[in-house]
This record gives structure tokens, C-alpha cells and sequence, in this order.
């Protein structure tokens, strides 16, 4: 009788069931939210250091602004290295105004052609935006 009862209660189309009175309001709400967001606008998301020696440690700003409708907050800034540090604001910044992610390349171990990747977590619709930093390295003479 229970594999009866399964196996009939998984013929319901579960679309059917859904309020669509429920997914009007959900698609509002989102609408609205994604509206009423902080946004970010960069001055660039790309940084080329060129050519540096293997050792060196290079750095770069990278500036934004908050072109959004709301306050920007930064919960979070990772590179996919750890020879790449970030360093963003902890404040949320205004509608209108502006602020900078420092990132710190530092070059020891990591010769030839390097492409590194900073990903913010912030309060914008997408949730998350990237700059990206590359770097030809010359590689350390043998002894």
C-alpha cells in the first residue's frame, strides 16, 4: 500500500501547485530590490603592470563609484592567490561618491605571465564584481 501511495503521488504536475498570485509578488519584490541597489561603476577593471622582475612587489588602485541607488557596502574582497592582496573599504560608501581597492601583487615564486583575479562581495544586484590584474614576470637568473 506505501509503494501504491508513492508512486500515485508522483504523477502531480508540481507546477500546478504554485500560487501565481505568490510569483507575481516574488518578481515585484526582486524587481524592486535589484533597483533600489548600489551599483559600481570602475575607472577600470583591468590592470597591466607589463614587464617586472621576478621578487618585485608591484601595486595598484583601482577607483570606483557608487552609481547605484543605495549605500555600497564591501563585505569582502578575495584574489584567487595569496600572492595577491586586496585592500577595500570597510565603510559604506555613498550614493555619488567614490572609493578605492588597493591590490598588491607580490611577484616572489611567480615567473612568466601571471593573470590574477580580485572578486568583491557587495550589496550590488550582481552580488559580486571582479578586477583583474596581469604581469609578465622575468624569472630569477640560476646561480
Amino acid at each position: 500500500m506505501l509503494i501504491m501511495f508513492s508512486i500515485t503521488s508522483c504523477k502531480e504536475n508540481v507546477a500546478n501547485k504554485i500560487n501565481k498570485e505568490n510569483l507575481e509578488v516574488a518578481k515585484k519584490r526582486d524587481y524592486n530590490t535589484t533597483e533600489g541597489a548600489a551599483a559600481i561603476t570602475f575607472s577600470k577593471k583591468e590592470h597591466d603592470f607589463g614587464i617586472i622582475n621576478e621578487g618585485d612587489i608591484v601595486e595598484t588602485t583601482f577607483t570606483l563609484k557608487n552609481t547605484g541607488k543605495s549605500e555600497l557596502i564591501i563585505t569582502n574582497a578575495t584574489a584567487t592567490c595569496g600572492c595577491t592582496v586586496p585592500e577595500w573599504p570597510r565603510e559604506p560608501i555613498a550614493v555619488g561618491e567614490s572609493g578605492e581597492i588597493k591590490v598588491k601583487f607580490d611577484s616572489s615564486g611567480k615567473p612568466n605571465k601571471q593573470s590574477k583575479t580580485v572578486t568583491l562581495t557587495t550589496n550590488t544586484a550582481q552580488g559580486k564584481e571582479t578586477v583583474v590584474i596581469k604581469v609578465q614576470v622575468t624569472p630569477k637568473q640560476k646561480k
